[in-house]
């Protein structure tokens, strides 16, 4: 089981979005130096977020049961909750003590933060495809904005202004606010500002508003992940000052920070990123940035072998640049070519293990394709956001704006590498690889036009609990069978919280899809919205607990973490039959609402899988999914927007069509 692209959060999305007013900029020490000032310390709430529960053993135990419920025969139910009765009774009950005992030990952090960063970083996998994903950007508003030179000048000062906000503490802080009216306003932030770091969350807590962690946000810039022998490490280098562009598979560096920590003046950005963009070199006929799409073990090798023949000054600054743009040569042709491109691309214009790369196509279409071990969604969409946000409504550049006359040939440097026969032979190998499983890739998309949250929402039912009711009745339909379903859950709301996972597949979706795809004449459109009601009101309770750290995903998985540490034989539960296939996520979904993102996706995290990004919208919902040969993404979207379209007829009380 691969953890997939978290982006399922807070019901309300981030404090600040795109839609947001636009705050004056700090006067600061120049012109456009900060996104905004916030009154609020950025890290004000960092040290008093609470902790990520434990869930108690037998709540796990039976919520891993009722998840089991629609995937077993009778028979393989009995075996299974025989496996966890004799787990609770015994060695998970000692597991369990241990892992409270040990969570009592390390307050400073949350219980699942140290296995998680492990089950990324020691997975020995290429981290294309398998693991990062990638979120589209809208376009920007003004058409002629959307020129390549001036949209990349103007997201990257967006993207540094971000950084010196955050680095500065004038970031406004992460809040998820029940109750805006009381807890959004200048009145509380006065206010809450005096209130001691250790006690500023329940200030926060008596208005309804959740301070959320922060804690990834230092890893966003000067990071990249560096391949070891069976484990990966994270690098920072927060004293760096120069971007990193990658143009051709070409690699250029310069500085965008002066000596001060100041943004260096935009039109000299703007004349680099020109200087880069009429270098009409050649490709590389050895491109070193396939290397970060290998198997990590070989990876680490032949960085070893890249260090010894004395590039480890060049690789240096590759790795702790204060992020990576991409400047690709093509325009994008529609949004299948979108999502081939900006999640794996043609494998030469991304250094894949940087934190992040910001791509700008040659159209102006901009993307972030991002690593994960790092980080989740939450923190990649508030950027994401504020970048977006700023780069339109206070752009840095006009497309009239005129480069300063500068000798950027001086100031950009373009970085060679010496490349030996055996590193040579290890690019061609990394090139043949990597071009064999991007064929293999299938991307399809839809949108269903015929309404989305506003009319579900009259409904009174849950957008996203239809969404995933949707993916069930899809699978059935096109298979004939109920599978694992995987979809991503925020825990932000606790210190150093990563994720929990929503189960959608529920035996309530199973009765449901049931009744839509083998029987729906038998139905009443009365039963049939009774069941979808049943339905969004389990996946509610499913929604709730896993963003309040109550699901049994991480608890298992930790468990079994701690038992693998301490040199225990792996507990029966974990050999169970019904444990894998749980675990074996054929259908991994997430989901992201943003007026930023146009479209967001990622590989299926299993051979036979679906990887499957959606976003309900106000009136339509959209549909990006990939698959593998076995699996067939365009039948399985036909057959979701089928399903979509009974669930609105059934709502409309019209009859279903077989």
């Amino acid at each position: 089981m691969v953890p997939r692209l978290l982006l399922r959060a807070w019901p309300r999305g981030p404090a600040l979005c795109p839609g947001a007013p636009c705050r004056p900029l700090s006067a600061g020490t120049g012109p456009g130096q900060y996104l905004q000032h916030s009154v609020v310390p950025t890290m004000h709430y960092q040290d008093s977020l609470p902790r990520l529960p434990i869930p108690k053993l037998e709540d796990t135990i039976r919520r891993y049961l009722s998840a089991q419920k629609p995937l077993l025969d009778d028979g393989q139910f009995r075996k299974t909750e025989q496996f966890c009765k004799s787990f609770e009774n015994g060695i998970g009950k000692e597991l369990h003590k241990q892992l409270v005992a040990q969570d009592k030990q390390n307050k400073h952090t949350s219980y699942i933060s140290g296995p998680w960063f492990d089950m990324y970083l020691t997975a020995r996998d290429s981290i294309v495809l398998n693991f990062n994903p990638f979120m589209s950007f809208n376009p920007d508003p003004k058409p002629e904005y959307n020129d390549q030179l001036t949209r990349a000048t103007n997201m990257t000062i967006s993207a540094i202004r971000f950084l010196k906000t955050f680095r500065a503490g004038l970031l406004e802080p992460e809040v998820f606010h029940l109750n805006p009216a009381k807890s959004d306003t200048d009145s509380f932030k006065r206010l809450i500002r005096f209130v001691p770091s250790f006690l500023s969350w329940y200030g926060a807590y008596l208005v309804n508003a959740y301070p959320l962690d922060m804690s990834q946000y230092f890893r966003l810039f000067n990071s990249t992940r560096l391949p070891k022998p069976t484990r990966d490490e994270l690098f920072t280098d927060d004293k760096a000052k120069h971007l990193l562009v990658l143009r051709r598979g070409h690699f250029y560096i310069f500085d965008i920070l002066d000596q001060d920590g100041n943004i260096v003046s935009t039109s000299e950005i703007q004349a680099h990123l020109k200087y880069i963009l009429s270098d009409v070199s050649p490709a590389p006929e050895f491109p070193l940035a396939y290397l970060t799409s290998e198997n990590r073990d070989i990876w680490a090798e032949l960085r070893q072998q890249l260090i010894s023949s004395g590039n480890e000054e060049t690789l240096m600054k590759v790795d702790s640049a204060v992020f990576c743009l991409c400047l690709d040569d093509a325009p994008i042709k529609d949004l299948i070519h979108l999502s081939h491109n900006m999640l794996h691309g043609d494998g030469t214009n991304r250094w894949f293990d940087k934190s992040f790369n910001l791509i700008i196509a040659k159209d102006g279409t901009a993307a972030v394709h991002f690593e994960h071990a790092w980080g989740d969604g939450v923190a990649v969409l508030r950027f994401f956001n504020e970048v977006f946000k700023d780069s339109t409504q206070a752009p840095a550049v006009t497309p009239q704006s005129q480069p300063v006359t500068t000798d950027s040939s001086v100031a950009v440097q373009k970085l060679s590498f010496k490349l030996n026969d055996a590193l040579k032979t290890g690019i061609t190998a990394a090139k043949e690889k990597f071009d064999a499983i991007v064929k293999t890739l299938t991307i399809e998309c839809i949108q269903f036009q015929r309404g989305g949250k506003e009319f579900l929402k009259r409904q009174k039912l849950s957008p996203d609990a239809v969404a995933q009711l949707a993916f069930q009745m899809a699978f059935l339909r096109q298979y004939g069978q109920t599978v694992a379903t995987y979809e991503s859950c925020s825990t932000a709301a606790f210190k150093h919280g990563r994720t929990e996972t929503i189960r959608p597949a529920s035996i309530f979706t199973k009765k449901c899809s049931e009744a839509f795809v083998r029987e729906p004449s038998k139905h009443s459109a009365g039963e049939l919205q009774q069941m979808m009601a049943e339905c969004s009101k389990y996946h509610g309770q499913l929604t709730k607990e896993a963003a309040m750290g109550q699901g049994f995903d991480r608890h298992l998985f930790a468990l079994r973490y701690l038992a693998a540490a301490k040199g225990i034989a792996l507990p029966e539960l974990y050999l169970d039959p019904a444990y894998r296939q749980i675990n074996h996520n054929i259908l991994s979904t997430s989901t992201l609402t943003s007026p930023a993102v146009s479209i967001g996706g990622f590989a299926p995290v299993v051979p036979d899988g679906f990887g499957i990004g959606y976003a309900v919208h106000d009136n339509w919902i959209g549909c990006n999914v990939s698959s593998y040969p076995g699996r067939n993404a365009r039948e399985f979207l036909q057959c979701v927007e089928k399903a979509l379209g009974d669930m609105f007829d059934a709502l409309e009380g019209k009859p279903i069509k077989t």
